[in-house]
């Protein structure tokens, strides 16, 4: 009697980058609905702006290249580093300006280099800090989030700010914007002011910002679900917010008066959307157990440094990127053992 017999692997893992995309896709959502929901239709508009950028130049590029175009566009990638750059992006930002930085982490951050899985940095963060570096007053144009915001903007009026880069009724940026809590944290530490002065504004809500600490809620909710599906390792995220707790706990206990609670550098910005979304990215972060734990750790110190010292009040982009470039080298001294190899034998 014959047996059918098959070669292995006998256990078959359905996981593929599309599939992959698609989960962290689907786990980006709750977070979106939430920012657009306090802070309006730009949002939205955004998003929809850079994933049509992503798509047409990634096509562009790879038809320049000689590549296949179908299979390349349809892994969703292209449309997650589109989405995220978005969603770092001010709501009410001239549409050319997300162009600009979508295109700029397509074409040289990704397909430059060859391609996912070549690229040493993160195309969404690339995009992003081009941008900030380049146009940083555009980029400090954050509306306040609804509850707080004097004047709403209807869907037709945010498109047309967004294409125009107008503002209707002879309105001016500074009074429909104003900076975010980490910038009016910084700000007012810089005047000597005490943490228990600077709450007394209604911009605060328990941990950080009005607005920003429920944006943050709904990211950790798609990053843990993230984790429990087992797209992400948890060692990364749990790095980075490791990281940023101890460093902000220490100068708290030090200092309580002039360094905030630690929940607040948890809750404000962009660290869980980094942390979960960004900093996870497997192509340019570490790749061995102890090695991500470093990564995400490093994030997380790098983003505190960057916001007390450094010239940025959120400091995620840039803590990424920089990781990033060390993270060949945390692989190579974290590399697990081989089983049966004599290290003393070399």
């Amino acid at each position: 009697m014959k047996f059918p017999t098959e070669t292995s692997p006998h256990v078959i893992s359905h996981a593929n980058v599309p599939s992959v995309m698609r989960q962290v896709a689907y786990a980006l959502v709750p977070g979106t609905a939430a920012m657009a929901w306090y802070f309006g239709w730009g949002v939205l508009f955004n998003i929809v702006i850079a994933v049509t950028v992503a798509l047409a130049s990634e096509a562009a590029v790879l038809r320049l290249r000689n590549r296949p175009v179908q299979p390349v566009l349809t892994d969703c990638s292209a449309i997650l580093t589109a989405w995220l750059l978005a969603l770092a992006l001010p709501p009410l930002i001239p549409w050319w300006l997300t162009m600009l930085g979508t295109g700029f982490a397509i074409v040289v951050a990704k397909q430059l280099y060859g391609g996912l899985g070549h690229n040493p940095f993160n195309p969404a963060m690339t995009g992003y800090v081009v941008l900030i570096i380049s146009f940083p007053a555009e980029l400090t144009h954050w509306p306040p989030p609804g509850m707080l915001a004097e004047v709403h903007f209807g869907p037709l009026e945010t498109l047309a700010i967004t294409l125009t880069g107008e503002l209707p009724n002879a309105l001016t940026w500074d009074s429909v914007t104003q900076a975010t809590p980490l910038d009016t944290m910084r700000t007012h530490l810089g005047l000597n002011e005490t943490l228990e002065e600077i709450r007394q504004s209604p911009i605060w809500g328990d941990f950080g910002g009005r607005g920003w600490e429920w944006i943050a809620n709904w990211y950790l909710l798609g990053g843990l679900w993230l984790v429990f599906r087992k797209v992400v390792d948890w060692r990364i995220p749990a790095g980075v917010l490791g990281g940023l707790i101890l460093f902000s706990t220490l100068f708290y206990l030090a200092d309580p008066d002039i360094h905030p609670f630690p929940a607040f550098h948890v809750f404000s910005g962009g660290v869980m959307l980094g942390a979960f979304f960004i900093a996870t990215d497997p192509v340019t972060a570490s790749g061995t157990p102890l090695g991500r734990l470093i990564y995400g750790a490093g994030i997380g110190v790098l983003i505190y440094v960057i916001r007390i010292w450094g010239g940025y009040p959120d400091a995620v982009a840039f803590a990424v990127l920089l990781m990033n470039a060390a993270a060949p080298m945390i692989d190579q001294y974290t590399r697990p053992r081989t089983y049966g190899h004599d290290p003393a034998g070399e």
